[in-house]
């Protein structure tokens, strides 16, 4: 029960982030490829997403 909590959990996140950083991220109609800034807005906006979803998930645990 637990693992199904924290898959859905999980895939909840993952479609925040690719939304999130899409709609920041794409400027345009996408290629067959990324451009190198829209890669590197993406690389840095998943890592900033992921760090802040875990900062808030330790303090939601702390406070239990």
């Amino acid at each position: 029960m637990q693992q199904e909590k924290e898959r859905a959990m999980v895939n909840e996140v993952v479609a925040k982030l690719t939304s999130s950083c899409w709609d920041k991220c794409m400027t345009g109609t996408p290629g067959s490829k990324f451009s190198s800034s829209e890669y590197n807005c993406l690389s840095h906006c998943a890592q900033r997403y992921m760090e802040m979803s875990m900062l808030i998930m330790k303090r939601v645990q702390s406070m239990q």
